[in-house]
C-alpha cells in the first residue's frame, strides 16, 4: 500500500519536530501515471482534511479544487512519498520481500 509522509499540518498526526512538512529536495519526478494518480488523490484528501498549501498562495492562479491542487503539488515535487516494498509469494507458499 502506497503512503504519504504524514503531512504534520493537518494535526491528525502527532507532531514531530524534526520531520519537515515540505520535503528539503523536490522528489524525483514521477514517471508512472498510476503512482502519480495515487499520490495525488492521498494528498488531496489531506487537504481536504485541513492541511495547509505547500505552494505559496501568492503565486500565479492556483485552483480551488484539492485534487487540482494536490496534482500540482505533486507535478512540482512539493509531496514526499513512500512505496513499499514488493511482497513476492515463494515457492513453499510463504511470502518473501522482492
Amino acid at each position: 500500500m502506497l503512503g504519504l509522509i504524514p503531512d504534520m499540518s493537518d494535526g491528525s498526526e502527532v507532531q514531530n519536530e524534526n520531520a519537515p512538512a515540505i520535503p528539503s529536495e523536490p522528489v524525483a519526478p514521477i514517471t508512472s501515471r498510476f503512482l502519480f494518480v495515487d499520490v495525488a488523490a492521498l494528498r488531496a484528501k489531506q487537504l481536504r482534511r485541513g492541511a495547509r498549501l505547500r505552494i505559496q498562495n501568492s503565486e500565479e492562479h492556483l485552483p480551488k479544487k484539492a485534487e487540482r491542487l494536490a496534482m500540482e503539488e505533486v507535478k512540482r515535487g512539493l509531496v514526499a512519498y513512500d512505496v513499499p516494498a514488493r511482497k513476492v509469494q515463494g515457492a513453499d507458499g510463504g511470502e518473501d520481500e522482492a
